[in-house]
């Protein structure tokens, strides 16, 4: 199979790569870091022709510094996607596999003893600034237990790039049914492990802690620590990537899946098990907060591992020791 790897270059990217190269793929490199912008129409037709399918890793990640990126995620996230899916509509290429978000849903699941599963709304700044982390039942105020996220989850974006990733999400499926093509949608969880860019406000948090510790300082954690994630490997989302694109989809039709480790630790958690696997500083918990994020997500990512066979293989403490001393890029 020939595949077009958008954003090939980059961090989850080049994984991707390397996974559909040694399983006897070819792997076609499209990446800005090349001068190959996913948003030039001219450019995205001509690296086309003779392709199979598209991996489209190609996007501006992470949280970001405030609202005033809005522009720019939609630019190279949103409009970036509509030109690649009009130039493989054009091209005649069905099959796409899309670097999606678990940041889709919100908050994560939560039970109340008295009221059952609830989705408690987006956190207070008064209860945020008085330190009370911890979503609240909307119905009866009492304390939640987190749980599993499945992919029928109703979607609640809450942040711009949460935002832009639903709206990829759409207009991949828009595509599907226009054309009669496949696309799945991998909604990853927090990726971590060698390659992940340094000291940039959109990377993600092990990439921070990484940093802090490369400069001989506590990594700084945000909140109490106690937010629950799902810390999977780039290589097994490299695997997951090359399980989706050799499988049979249905067509005209979006598929989603978790993409995720199934083994979730909270943020202080993975902060100790960084600093002792580097030998560096003890985490120092700050109390302070980002508006955007959430306080639990967490994946089932049950139904990746039942219908594309795919299971994460790297655990936690050997992903983190890994990590620990794996280059990092500028």
């Amino acid at each position: 199979m020939r595949v077009l790897v958008t954003g090939g270059a980059g961090f989850i990217g080049c994984h991707v790569v390397e996974a559909l190269t040694a399983r006897g793929h070819e792997a076609v490199v499209f990446d800005l870091r090349d001068g190959l912008d996913v948003r030039d129409a001219e450019a995205v037709a001509t690296a086309l022709p003779g392709v199979d399918a598209v991996c489209h890793q190609a996007a501006m990640v992470g949280l970001g510094k405030g609202f005033g990126d809005a522009v720019e995620y939609v630019s190279r996230n949103d409009l970036g996607t509509a030109v690649l899916l009009s130039a493989m509509a054009e091209a005649g290429v069905g099959r796409l596999v899309l670097a999606g978000s678990m940041v889709v849903y919100g908050e994560g699941s939560y039970g109340c003893e008295r009221h059952g599963a609830v989705r408690p709304g987006p956190r207070a700044v008064a209860d945020l600034d008085e330190g009370r982390f911890e979503p609240r039942c909307p119905r009866c105020e009492e304390a939640l237990t987190p749980g599993l996220v499945g992919e029928d989850a109703p979607v609640d974006p809450r942040n711009v790039y949460a935002t832009t990733k639903l709206a990829q999400e759409h207009l991949a499926s828009a595509w599907a049914r226009s054309t009669g093509g496949s696309a799945v949608s991998l909604r990853y969880h927090n990726v971590y492990g060698p390659g992940m860019p340094r000291d940039t406000p959109y990377a993600g948090v092990a990439s921070f802690f990484r940093s802090a510790l490369a400069r001989g300082e506590a990594p700084r954690v945000f909140e109490d620590g106690g937010q629950r994630r799902d810390f999977v490997h780039v290589r097994d989302v490299a695997a997951a990537n090359v399980a989706a694109l050799e499988a049979e989809s249905p067509a005209g039709a979006l598929a989603a899946y978790n993409t995720g480790s199934g083994d979730p630790h909270t943020v202080g958690e993975m902060a100790r098990a960084l600093a002792s696997a580097y030998g560096g500083p003890e985490p120092v918990v700050t109390g302070e907060y980002r508006l955007g994020d959430v306080r639990h997500i967490t994946a089932d990512s049950s139904r990746l591992r039942a219908e594309l066979g795919w299971k994460a293989e790297v655990g936690f403490e050997e992903g983190m020791r890994e990590f620990a001393s794996a280059g990092l890029r500028e």
